[in-house]
């Protein structure tokens, strides 16, 4: 069943799964980062008004699905998301304190979808997108050695 939420002037019921990629795809949520990664983005989430559903790092990317209120459109929500997430990075894990000018963490763009009936599907996939991984990179191995 879905869970409508209503503001003063509309009923809304607004999912998107998103993928966020660090600067360059370079494999740099790892160790701490990667464990405590989901705490930063939901404590952004709630500071800002979005509810977030389902969330799964893996070295090179970030899976989030998020409930986004329509006051606030995709790429404002997503932009601080980023910046607020990069600037406690770099000041939590990276060891500096000020000056994050031209300091960049995650990368310029990022992939969004609309949620339809199939969320069910999203939500199992990010949750289990490393074995999903595992698989294909198995399957990759087999077929190569078949040639």
């Amino acid at each position: 069943m879905r869970e409508w939420q209503n503001q003063s002037h509309v009923r809304w019921y607004c999912r998107y799964p998103i993928v966020i990629v660090p600067k360059y795809r370079q494999k740099a949520i790892f160790g701490t980062l990667r464990q405590d990664i989901g705490k930063i983005l939901r404590e952004l989430c709630d500071q800002m008004g979005i509810e977030l559903i389902e969330g799964h790092a893996m070295p090179d990317h970030a899976h989030l699905c998020l409930s986004i209120p329509p006051k606030y459109s995709v790429a404002n929500a997503i932009g601080r998301l980023k910046g607020k997430s990069a600037i406690r990075m770099h000041r939590e894990y990276l060891g500096r304190v000020r000056n994050f000018t031209g300091l960049h963490f995650w990368a310029r763009g990022y992939c969004v979808s609309m949620v339809g009936l199939d969320e069910a599907v999203i939500r199992q996939y990010i949750r289990n997108q490393e074995q999903w991984a595992e698989q294909l990179a198995l399957g990759d191995i087999t077929t190569r050695r078949s040639r």
